[in-house]
């Protein structure tokens, strides 16, 4: 029988797909002044890799990934989950998103997405919602899985995460 360690913090991540920089912004101060600091921020992205978004927020999608500061326990993913739906909600207009809001965590070995959407790659956490490890770090990167949505296989974003997952072990060492 193994014996049961002690769950180590994660880093929280977000990722943001909008239209308009005025809905990341609001979106930032609300999620600010739940979780607190942010540690890094990239920059903006062109985001087509898919039109899965246009009928919700039109062509021109951009998309930006931040982490917070202050770690999680990844038994939070489901509560952080729907407080950004509730989030994405109040940032709406006629029921029609104006940022759409990707919570998910990273630890040295993966990176894992919480969904609301059943497949058969997701497992279920809690209240609706689901996760799937996204990305694994193998080799001295992330690396993309058979079900990774084209956009995180991106280099681009392979990036941001080996840089998000540097600052996250600097924090381990000390």
């Amino acid at each position: 029988m193994g014996k049961i360690q002690k769950t180590q913090p994660v880093k929280l991540i977000c990722g943001f797909i909008f239209k308009e920089e005025a809905y990341l912004k609001k979106a930032k101060v609300s999620l600010f002044k739940k979780f607190g600091a942010f540690d890094y921020e990239s920059r903006i992205l062109d985001f087509n890799y898919t039109d899965y978004y246009a009928k919700e927020f039109g062509r021109g999608l951009k998309r930006s990934f931040a982490s917070f500061k202050r770690p999680i326990f990844p038994s939070e993913l489901s509560k952080i989950k729907l407080i950004t739906n509730k989030i994405e909600d109040r940032i709406s207009y006629r029921d029609l998103r104006l940022v759409n809001i990707d919570p998910g965590y990273l630890d040295l070995a993966k990176l894992v997405l919480a969904s609301t959407k059943d497949f058969s790659h997701r497992i279920y956490l809690d209240c609706g919602i689901y996760a799937e490890i996204t990305l694994a770090y193998q080799g001295g990167t992330f690396r993309p899985l058979g079900w990774t949505y084209p956009d995180y296989r991106s280099a681009e974003y392979i990036d941001i995460f080996n840089q998000i997952r540097e600052g996250y072990a600097c924090t381990l060492r000390t």
